[in-house]
């Protein structure tokens, strides 16, 4: 019957003049076609879709009553319940008038659990996760304009500054209450990195976004470059400034806000990583002040390439199949700046561990008289050796690579609001997301089989959030019902 077909429309073809294109794609190409010819084409597509393919049943469908399709939320709250996170945070925020239907903990455990049902902004909670926890006797749902609204209550407003060589107005948004929350909601968990030998990182990142008071960053665009202190995957600290602001600039300020409110809570930083921006008389000061050891990069200079120069014994070494050298000394640096501000009294001598690679195009520099590039990282700690010292402070790359964490799983790339005090809320409170959901992979991947504490948020969801379960009564009590397996030890 289908050669039949296809040589009725061949002849129909010839026919007309027109070339004999024969396909069963429905998507068919015709040269110069006639109109009769396409449907004379279409015909033969109708007919091998009708009679040539197998045919698939109907499906049938069986409602039933409405399910919630993240189950495992429920020990999440459960866990943060167990910790007493829902009543340190009636206690630390702002109390709400007595007739308010929706509680600090309903406000903020609904902002969070948009992140662990895999949303990554607030209108989630509204368009996907409202009708999942309808009837949860946990956790009381708002809409987004009601959390938004808390949100905006807790803000303050943002601070002026302006640099002593420069003319740019610089904006900080410094919430000293909510990064005080922050640190009593990590004194919860059982994290060891922030009760003895703390190390601390300090980096800022370009948050980019065309908000109402964003301005241009040094990368040709608008967003925020908020300066971030991490201890291990812990989020201590978060001070949100416009996109104009330098990491260097004012760095001292911010460290020293940074370290009073973590000795006020008893963190005593031990040791101290940052990059180049750190790397300026002010903030070297600032850092002597609270830490024991400080590991920074150095900025590269004439002084600094005189320096290098009295190296007297490299080391070779291998670095990603090439040759490099190796060697540390004694430095003092910022001296001519001393000088000139009369500061030469609290100069401090440090130890500068350089790296050289040979350049390829054969360039000599003309302080070193030699064709190499150089990094150098100054330190306190003389006991060490050079290449421990590289390798530690390498690590930071760790510290680094949660920006990308929060940015991706915790919704730092969509910020909310239009003002910069606002977005410095959300940002604090994603931060103290990620905080806790560090908590809960650690213990979570102990009681459940298939979980480790290195899976990003969105394994966790796949592996343990996503399973379907329904509140039930029985005996005058709430029993969840799981419709699945869930291999969790209690």
């Amino acid at each position: 019957m289908i050669n039949s077909k296809i040589k009725e429309i061949r002849k129909f073809c010839s026919n007309n003049s027109a070339p004999a294109i024969i396909t069963l794609n429905p998507y068919v190409y015709v040269e110069k076609s006639c109109k009769a010819l396409l449907n004379k084409v279409l015909q033969l597509n109708c007919f091998h879709l009708n009679w040539c393919c197998y045919k698939i049943p109907n499906m049938k469908i069986i409602n039933s009553s409405k399910l919630s399709p993240f189950g495992g939320l429920n020990f999440v709250i459960e866990k943060l319940d167990q910790l007493g996170i829902g009543d340190l945070l009636e206690k630390e925020l702002p109390d709400l008038p007595p007739q308010c239907t929706y509680s600090w903990k309903d406000i903020l455990y609904s902002f969070w659990s948009v992140f662990f049902c895999g949303g990554d902004c607030i209108e989630d909670l509204g368009n996907h996760l409202k009708v999942a926890f309808e009837k949860n006797p946990m956790i009381k749902l708002p809409s987004p304009d009601r959390v938004l609204d808390r949100m905006k209550e807790l803000a303050v407003p943002q601070s002026e500054f302006t640099v002593p060589r420069g003319i740019s107005k610089h904006y900080f948004s410094i919430n000293t209450d909510l990064n005080r929350l922050n640190l009593k909601l990590l004194k919860c968990f059982s994290s060891p990195k922030l009760k003895k030998g703390v190390v601390l990182d300090y980096d800022n990142t370009l948050i980019y976004a065309k908000k109402a008071d964003s301005m241009m960053t040094y990368k040709k665009q608008f967003g925020y470059a908020p300066g971030v202190g991490i201890v291990g995957h812990n989020i201590v600290y978060v001070e949100n400034r416009n996109g104009n602001s330098a990491a260097a600039n004012l760095q001292d300020e911010t460290l020293e806000r940074m370290f009073l409110l973590l000795n006020e809570e008893n963190i005593k930083v031990d040791t101290f990583r940052a990059d180049a921006a750190s790397y300026r008389l002010s903030t070297l000061k600032t850092i002597e002040k609270y830490t024991n050891k400080i590991y920074i990069r150095a900025v590269m200079s004439d002084t600094l390439n005189e320096v290098i120069n009295q190296v007297e014994d490299w080391e070779e070494i291998e670095l990603e199949n090439e040759i490099a050298y190796r060697g540390s000394t004694e430095f003092t640096p910022f001296e001519k700046i001393a000088k000139r501000i009369k500061f030469e009294e609290e100069l401090k001598s440090y130890r500068l561990v350089v790296t050289k690679v040979r350049r390829k195009d054969g360039q000599l520099n003309l302080f070193t008289g030699e064709a190499c590039n150089y990094s150098a990282i100054l330190t306190s700690d003389f006991k060490n050796s050079d290449d421990y010292v590289v390798e530690f402070y390498n690590q930071r790359g760790g510290a680094e690579k949660e920006f990308d964490i929060l940015k991706n799983d915790f919704g730092w790339k969509n910020m909310p609001f239009s003002k910069l005090e606002f977005n410095t809320v959300f940002l604090i409170f994603s931060a103290i997301c990620r905080n806790i959901y560090e908590e809960i992979i650690n213990t979570f991947s102990v009681m459940v089989e298939g979980l480790l504490p290195r899976f990003r948020i969105k394994k966790f969801i796949f592996r343990f959030i996503c399973i379907p379960a329904k509140w039930i009564i029985t005996g005058r009590s709430y029993k969840l019902r799981i419709y699945g397996k869930i291999a969790f030890k209690t």
